[in-house]
């Protein structure tokens, strides 16, 4: 028997504001004079080719490069804000129970059992538990990855490429994931290749803020 999702509890999240961004890589700048807004429960899709700056913008977002220009507003509680970058970063020694237990500790969130368990459930892992993740095919990794989002109640997701792997039934689970986040006054940025079916998002065009030299 599947459980039935439980309701998402609610969140309480200030709007995400970008404005006159620009970001600077390998010495290129990539973006320039890029401003958006993302309200609670919204969805902003970025879009772009390969190289426009989609994985650098979310990366800025979370904090894990700076800005070279440019401010960034979001005031909600440390620890709100999710990142699933490309890469999974499973480790393929641990068991997929162990995984997210880390995970929670390295996010400053206390997992019982219980909440561990309901993670596993809610990606379609059960009976995996205790498997090395070694042992887990490449989608298998990715649902893991996105059991992070499971753990905690961070308000503002930011997903980069999070359909990597993916079969149907696994992107049907996570659209109904992101509508239940966003239900619940969540937000959320991500960047994929494959249309999602996300009720009311915009789209932020990143080739429309290319920037091809450094101004003097």
């Amino acid at each position: 028997m599947i459980a039935a999702p439980q309701p998402e509890p609610s969140l309480t999240a200030d709007g995400l504001v970008g404005t006159d961004l620009a970001c600077l890589r390998g010495g290129r700048l990539v973006f320039a004079g890029l401003s958006f807004r993302l309200d609670p429960g919204e969805a902003l899709v970025l879009t772009g080719p390969n190289g426009s700056g989609k994985s650098s913008l979310l990366r800025l977002v979370a904090g894990l490069v700076p800005a070279f220009a440019g401010t960034l507003n979001w005031t909600g509680a440390a620890g709100s804000i999710a990142y699933l970058g490309h890469q999974d970063a499973v480790k393929p020694a641990l068991t997929v129970r162990e995984a997210l237990r880390i995970w929670a500790a390295l996010s400053g969130t206390a997992a019982g059992e219980g909440t561990v368990g309901a993670a596993i459930a809610a990606v379609g892992l059960e009976g995996l538990d205790d498997l090395p993740c070694r042992y887990l095919s490449a989608g298998q990794r990715r649902r893991l990855a996105l059991a992070r989002l499971e753990l905690g109640h961070a308000a503002l997701w930011l997903l980069d490429e999070p359909t990597l792997g993916l079969d149907t039934a696994s992107v049907a689970r996570l659209e109904g994931r992101i509508a239940r986040h966003r239900a619940a006054g969540g937000l959320v940025m991500l960047a994929t290749h494959v249309p999602l079916a996300l009720d009311g998002a915009r789209f932020l065009a990143l080739q429309d803020y290319a920037a091809e030299e450094l101004p003097l």
